[in-house]
């Protein structure tokens, strides 16, 4: 049996979980204009926390501004 120690594997489960993020951050109008930071910030909040937006309707956009 081979090792890899100090490697880390990507999971299938985060690469969906991302994925599926950034499809509910773009549908909820989160990646536009990313050259102000809060714009930046709500993006990244959108796609990490998609849940609250998708399932709870939660508008970041009023929490971050």
């Amino acid at each position: 049996m081979i090792r890899t120690i100090g490697r880390r594997r990507t999971s299938l489960i985060g690469l969906v979980y991302l994925a599926i993020g950034v499809i509910v951050a773009a549908t909820h109008g989160y990646l536009v204009a990313w050259n102000i930071p809060g714009n930046i910030l709500e993006g990244l909040a959108a796609i990490l926390l998609w849940p609250l937006v998708a399932i709870f309707g939660v508008d970041l956009h009023t929490l971050i501004a």
